[in-house]
C-alpha cells in the first residue's frame, strides 16, 4: 500500500490504537511491541487493509492501554505500518510512520475487539508539507536548548549529526524522544506547526532544568 500523499487519500474511519505516552508525529517512527489479543488482531486486520491506525493518548493516564470507552484526547496521529516481524505466536514488534494528525469524530459499534472512529483530517492538511513552519524556528537557539538540556539530563549526542539534522526533523526528533509525562507529549502533538513545536520543547526543557536549579538552591 502506498503512502498517503494528502488528506484525500486518507480514510474516513480509522481503528484505534489508545496508548498513554506514546508519541508519534507526522513523519516519525514508533516502534511498539503488540501482544494484547485486542490489538494482535487489530494488526492483523491492518496489514490486510490499508496499513493505517490512529495513535490516540487516553485522557486519564492510569494505565498504558485501558480497555472500554474510556475517554480519549482530541487529537492523536495515524500511523502508517511499515514493518513488523512476528516474534513469537500471538506478538508483533511493529514500526508505525507517522502520517497526518487527526480528530476523532464518532466512535462507531463495532464487532472488533479494538475500537474503531469516524475520523477528521481537515484541519491537517499541513502535515503532509514536510518542515512546515521550520522557516520560524530560533534554530541557534533550540540548539542551544537542547545543548543545555543534554549537559544536565547526562544525554550523551552526536552534535555532528544534530548540526546535519534539518530543522523540522529535529525538532520532532527532539519531541519524540523527550522524557515527558502524557500531557506534556499531548501538548507537543496539538502544536500546530514546527515552530509551535519547537518553542514547546524548549519551553519544557527550560522550565525542567530551572525547577532543578530552584530545588538545589532551596536545599
Amino acid at each position: 500500500m502506498r503512502r498517503p500523499a494528502s488528506i484525500s487519500d486518507l480514510p474516513q474511519m480509522l481503528a484505534l490504537f489508545p496508548l498513554s505516552r506514546a508519541l508519534l508525529l507526522p513523519g516519525t517512527h514508533r516502534p511498539l511491541n503488540i501482544f494484547e489479543p485486542r490489538f494482535v488482531e487489530m494488526i492483523d486486520d491492518c496489514l490486510a487493509g490499508n496499513r493505517l491506525i490512529g495513535l490516540i493518548q487516553p485522557r486519564d493516564t492510569e494505565e498504558e492501554a485501558p480497555r472500554g470507552a474510556v475517554p480519549l484526547e482530541p487529537v492523536g496521529c495515524i500511523g502508517r505500518l511499515v514493518q513488523f516481524e512476528e516474534q513469537a505466536e500471538n506478538r508483533y514488534l511493529v514500526v508505525f510512520e507517522g502520517v497526518c494528525r487527526f480528530e476523532p469524530v464518532e466512535e462507531l459499534a463495532v464487532a472488533t475487539p479494538y475500537r474503531q472512529a469516524r475520523i477528521s483530517t481537515a484541519r491537517f492538511a499541513s502535515d503532509f508539507t514536510p518542515d512546515f513552519g521550520a522557516d520560524r524556528v530560533d534554530r541557534n537557539r533550540l540548539l542551544a536548548v537542547l545543548r543545555e538540556y543534554a549537559d544536565f539530563a547526562q544525554i550523551e549526542v552526536d552534535w555532528d549529526d544534530v548540526e546535519d539534522t534539518a530543522t523540522g526533523e529535529l525538532v520532532n526528533l527532539a519531541a519524540m524522544l523527550s522524557p515527558y509525562g502524557a500531557r506534556e507529549k499531548q501538548a507537543l502533538l496539538e502544536a500546530p506547526t514546527v515552530f509551535e513545536r519547537a518553542e514547546t520543547v524548549m519551553a519544557l526543557a527550560e522550565m525542567e532544568m530551572a525547577r532543578a536549579r530552584t530545588g538545589a538552591i532551596l536545599q
